[in-house]
């Protein structure tokens, strides 16, 4: 899932993101106003951490638009605005919760789940493909009754793959999705991760479900039926 971060404040918004990351969730940052709404408007994301106080344009300006232009993205204030009044015309602009900061990340992403949990969003809680079954919100995979011990960025790959299960993923969707907009694709980490994703996904399995298709990228789908004569 891609998180989208409006906050001007640099060691708040390298917090946020660095903590979302660890939580298997990649995120843009937007410093200012202009920039986040256009992030907003012409991208998808799963939720958007907003701030009041933005240099060219706030956070009531963006809410309005993106409501205004029916965006219905999740949209989560973090502002330092903690005037009840303040919450309440967040809340009335289409706002899905108000955080006052400072504030504890655990508490943030909580909150991010419940929101998650309730929608409007197009990501389903719990994805299954065979005997293959992903908790996005509690992170947790398993095929049949084995727990897959998995790393965050691991979890993040299998996620996206189950999501798009039986369609060929490149390198390059891949990568712009797990590793961030900015990956250097000529680098091989991508390859890495799912040689150590599959040894923990299907070799412990005789049915595989994660295959390579050459000059392309990558499908996770059951193929075990086209074996059969």
């Amino acid at each position: 899932m891609r998180a989208l971060i409006i906050e001007d404040e640099k060691k708040t918004a390298q917090y946020l993101k660095k903590g979302l990351t660890e939580n298997g969730f990649v995120a843009d940052v937007a410093e200012n106003g202009e920039d986040g709404l256009h992030l907003a408007t012409t991208a998808e994301y799963a939720f958007v951490i907003l701030d009041v106080m933005l240099p060219d344009r706030d956070g009531w300006s963006i809410i309005t638009e993106l409501r205004r232009t029916g965006k219905q993205t999740p949209v989560i204030f973090l502002t330092a605005r903690d005037a009840v009044e303040d919450r309440v015309k967040g809340l009335e602009l289409g706002a899905d919760d108000y955080l006052v900061k400072p504030f504890a990340f655990s508490e943030l992403l909580a909150r991010i789940k419940t929101i998650l949990r309730r929608g409007p969003t197009r990501y389903p809680e719990v994805l299954q493909v065979t005997d293959l079954e992903i908790d996005f919100l509690k992170r947790k995979a398993k095929r049949g009754a084995k727990r897959l011990d998995l790393s965050p960025k691991e979890f993040l790959l299998l996620w996206l793959l189950a999501s798009h299960a039986g369609e060929i993923l490149t390198r390059t969707y891949i990568s712009e999705q797990v590793w961030d907009m900015n990956f250097d694709c000529d680098t091989n980490v991508v390859d890495v991760a799912i040689l150590r994703l599959r040894k923990k996904l299907d070799e412990p399995f005789p049915v595989k479900l994660l295959h390579s298709v050459r000059g392309v990228g990558y499908v996770l789908e059951d193929r075990s039926e086209e074996d059969i004569p």
